[in-house]
This record gives structure tokens, sequence and C-alpha cells, in this order.
């Protein structure tokens, strides 16, 4: 891989990672978590509106790619928001997210008749088993909540996946308006019924948080997804989704650099423990 592809990677996983504390800083500005969410989806459908041309896809894809667009517009943001904002500690939901994985693989076999190896039941287990390490770390017994809309996350991520599969062919324009079209309109009702006051909450959003949802949108959403699907060009899936398992490094490195948050020991066990079993997990056929 030369050095502009592995520069490329670094970046989208950077930014994966930073994703996280990016938007605990705005929840802690005390933006709406569902609002925000909403927002997010908002800023990427019409950045993507230009460049959408009003192309309708052909019909067989509308089922998948409307599930696909609530799982991953609606469920992933809505749950990561709710999970920072019911969690003192950010780490513990960057390793949560990693759940996708055998999430996927499990979901994969049931969704569309995939058979699951041995080895791979093995690394199955030994990511549930490093997660329930993490999530039993005594410091963290009054962010049960949090971890578990992290789970939800996880599970809604590897759902969305798994339709993804199914939508191939469509353009990545495509597949980001409807996501962002489904996201904002269904969280903003949500936000409105559940967080109320949706013009005033949005009026007392202040620059600092704006410029927060922006990277969100922007960069995180928009950059970095467009970024790997550059490199899915010249690589496949296989070749560079285990590299996702670095995205909790930067994220941790970022979060302890702006919140100063470390980590115990139990935590970095059960992490390793993760972070191993997804790596092998994504290499075993």
């Amino acid at each position: 891989m030369p050095l502009k592809h592995i520069l490329v990677l670094l970046f989208i996983m950077a930014t994966h990672g930073s994703a996280f504390p990016i938007a605990k800083l705005a929840l802690n500005n005390n933006v709406p978590p569902i609002l925000m969410a909403s927002l997010r989806m908002g800023m990427v459908m019409l950045l993507l509106i230009p460049f959408w041309k009003f192309k309708i896809p052909d019909k067989k894809y509308l089922k998948s790619l409307i599930l696909f667009s609530i799982s991953m517009g609606v469920m992933v943001y809505v749950f990561m928001n709710l999970s920072l904002k019911h969690s003192s500690f950010i780490s513990p939901i960057i390793i949560g997210a990693q759940l996708a994985v055998p999430f996927a693989v499990l979901l994969s076999a049931k969704m569309i008749g995939e058979s699951i190896s041995t080895k791979k039941w093995m690394y199955v287990i030994l990511a549930f088993v490093g997660i329930i390490i993490v999530f039993f770390d005594p410091e963290l017994k009054n962010n049960l909540l949090g971890l578990f809309f992290a789970s939800l996350m996880a599970l809604f991520f590897a759902i969305a996946q798994v339709y993804s599969r199914q939508l191939k062919e469509l353009s990545l324009i495509i597949l980001n308006v409807y996501t962002g079209f489904f996201g904002f309109l269904v969280l903003i009702v949500v936000s409105f019924f559940v967080e109320g006051e949706v013009i005033v909450n949005i009026k007392n959003i202040n620059f600092e948080s704006w410029i927060l949802i922006s990277y969100q949108a922007v960069i995180v959403s928009l950059f970095a997804h467009m970024s790997m699907f550059y490199l899915y060009k010249f690589y496949t899936v296989g070749q560079i989704f285990p590299f996702y398992s670095l995205f909790p490094i930067f994220g941790i490195i970022l979060t302890f650099l702006i919140f100063g948050e470390i980590p115990s020991i139990l935590f970095f066990i059960g992490s390793f423990i993760v972070i191993s079993s997804v790596i092998l997990l994504q290499k075993t056929k």
C-alpha cells in the first residue's frame, strides 16, 4: 500500500475516533442529543442535494435503502449521542462501538444465511467477554445506561452493514442523501415530542456547538466516508475493514487529550480482548 493511501486510512481512522469526544463536547454545551443527531443528518442531506440531482433509485433497492437509512441515519446516531449523554466516561463507549463487528457476523448468519465457522464463533464470544469485562469495571457502575445505548448503537450499525450489502450498486451520493433525509426527518419529529421546543433549542445552540455539529456532518459523515469509498477503488473490503480497529485507539487518545480521561486497568484488559477478537474475526473466513 503506497504512503498516500496509508495517510488516507489514518485520516479516516482518526476522524472516526474523534467523532465521540467531539460529540461529547457539543452535548456538554447542553445541545439536546436527539436534536443534535437530526441536525447532523440534515446538514449531510443539504450538502449532497446539489450532487444528487433528484435521481430516484430502482424500486428493487427501495426497501433495503429505507431500512439502511433508518438503521444508520436514525438509530446509530441517536444511540451514539444518548450513550455519550448518559455516560461520564467516553472510552468505554468507543470500545462498545466495536461490538458492531460480532453483531454483523451474527446478523449475517441470521438474515442472509452466511455460515459462521468455529473460529468465528470463538472470536465473537471473546469479543463479548471483553465487553463484559469493560462494562463491569466498578468505575462505570453509574454509566450502565450509557453503555446500554452504546450496545444498541453497535447493533444498529451492524444491521446497517448487512443491508448495505444489498446496495453496492447504488451511488454513495444517493445512499447518503436518503440516510440524511430519513435521519433528519424522523429525529426532528422525535426531538419535538421527547425534548420539546425544537425551535427554541435550535436558537439556543451557540456558535461553538454549531462548529462541532458541522464537523461531525462534514468531516466525519462526508469526507471520511468518501475517502473510504475512494480506497475501495483500489482494495477489497476485506483489506480495508480490519483497519477500523485503529479508530478506538485514536478516539481514546483524543479523549485523554481533550478530557484528561484515564481508563482503568480493567478497561485496558477488556479493550485488548475486544480489539484483538475483532481483528482476528475480520481476518477469519
